[in-house]
């Protein structure tokens, strides 16, 4: 069943990194470092890296044995290590007694997931780079495109689509940084043998951990942390907020499409979007995916914050149930990203319908800007009173609300006809929409160069 949904749900670059192979390497990878870390620091015969190193590929491997065999060792380093053992063995006798030395199952079992996270994060990040760039050219192209903003679902004040995309933008572009932090605090090799004192390697204990970190091409943490999650926490959180925002992103856009709303469609075409049995739908595809993403991920984050619970130096069951979590929240992270930036790209973007949309209320939405102007010379409350019943009238006598206000003397004497109707137009009452605009375009060209890729507005 998984298999079969990863196209919608999962992002492909990603998914490939905790692949069934990609995940078995990532353990050898850390057996060929450590190898060659331990002859470095003497622990071992030099002559043992190469064989340990030439065995060390998941090709090699007969993957259903270890499959069958993890339920009976309670993970799968264990019948790992046995098999790298008997195929260095084929190779060189005397350097499969060296095979593993020093470590225990954890060890491999998190510093391959810490390399396959290294991976992720490197796609994860490529992606929202991207998106990023998408953002800030619609953000430019939308900047003065007024459209209603809505609060508790009902029409509120005029803003504009830049500023909808901006508020994104900014927590893509939180997103962003946060990831240099993440990297920074999570990638770092796992290494501690049995209890965490390395004891095994007698005095080389930190002199092959720091060698085999070099290897790895990761960092080297102070102390092992086979028992302290945090840095797996940190990693699948992140994730989980990026997925968030780009709920929060997905729900505005669906909202938008809605047949009584119109005013964004996503792309259409064969295959896309259509129904089983009624042949006009263009339903939104893209935003559904995010979405069940954005669903799912909480929970997943959540099991990871249960999981810090291990026991004394190495946990029962709360490690085991990191597995499969990390990488499930990592994959539909980037389902989200790619299906994200797949809908920005190809969406259509109705400008007039947003500003037909504006005038569903018939001028009832500007009734705060006639009530501050009105409200310097009357007072805030009195206006507001004012104004309150003029809205009114205007709805129990279905006319536009300027046509009512023009009726009040008391308003008329006040502001006159003239600036009644400056107030009632949508837009001259945008506020600061063009500051904040602003102050997130020059963010994002601190950061990330946008590029120009195709738009569709009508």
């Amino acid at each position: 069943m998984t298999e079969l949904l990863d196209s919608l749900l999962r992002g492909a670059a990603v998914t490939a990194r905790f692949s069934r192979d990609a995940t078995l390497q990532g353990m050898l990878d850390f057996e060929a470092a450590l190898a060659a870390a331990e002859a470095e620091a003497g622990v071992i015969p030099a002559a043992a890296v190469a064989p340990i190193t030439a065995a060390a590929h998941a090709s090699e491997l007969d993957w259903a044995a270890l499959r069958d065999a993890a339920a009976g060792a309670g993970n799968l380093a264990i019948p790992l290590v046995k098999q790298l053992t008997a195929r260095v063995k084929a190779r060189d006798a005397d350097a499969a007694r060296f095979v593993h030395w020093g470590a225990t199952s954890q060890d491999a079992i998190d510093t391959g997931l810490i390399l396959q996270v290294r991976g992720a994060l490197d796609d994860l990040g490529a992606d929202l780079d991207s998106l990023i760039a998408q953002l800030a050219a619609q953000v430019r192209q939308h900047r003065a495109t007024v459209m209603v903003g809505r609060t508790w679902l009902q029409h509120a004040l005029p803003i504009t689509f830049g500023l909808k995309l901006a508020g994104t933008l900014d927590a893509l572009l939180r997103a962003r940084a946060d990831l240099a932090n993440v990297r920074q605090q999570v990638l770092c090799a796992q290494f501690g043998g049995a209890a965490g004192t390395l004891a095994s390697l007698g005095t080389q204990g930190p002199a092959v951990a720091a060698a085999l970190a070099r290897h790895l091409g990761l960092a080297q943490a102070a102390t092992p942390w086979h028992g302290q999650r945090d840095r797996i926490v940190r990693a699948g959180s992140w994730a989980a907020a990026l997925t968030g925002s780009l709920g929060k992103f997905a729900r505005d856009t669906a909202m938008l499409t809605q047949t009584e709303v119109g005013e964004i469609a996503e792309a259409s075409g064969a295959g896309r979007g259509g129904s089983s049995t009624m042949p006009h739908k263009r339903n939104p595809v893209g935003c559904a995916a995010i979405l069940a993403a954005a669903t799912r991920t909480p929970q997943l984050a959540a099991t990871l914050f249960v999981a810090m619970q291990q026991d004394h130096e190495r946990g029962l069951g709360t490690w085991h149930a990191e597995w499969e979590t990390l990488p499930e929240l990592l994959m539909l992270c980037g389902g989200a990203l790619a299906t994200a930036r797949t809908l920005v790209q190809d969406w259509t973007v109705d400008t007039t319908r947003m500003r037909a949309n504006l005038d569903i209320t018939h001028g009832l939405i500007m009734a705060e800007a006639v009530t501050m102007a009105l409200g310097e010379t009357m007072g805030r409350l009195d206006a507001h009173r004012r104004v309150e019943a003029r809205c009114r009238d205007a709805l129990a006598q279905q006319r536009h609300l300027l046509d009512v206000l023009r009726e009040d003397e008391d308003i008329t004497r006040i502001l006159g006809v003239e600036t009644l109707e400056r107030l009632t137009d949508p837009q001259h009452y945008l506020g600061a929409a063009e500051t904040f605009v602003s102050q997130v375009l020059a963010l994002a060209d601190a950061t990330v160069a946008p590029s120009q890729p195709g738009r569709k507005s009508t």
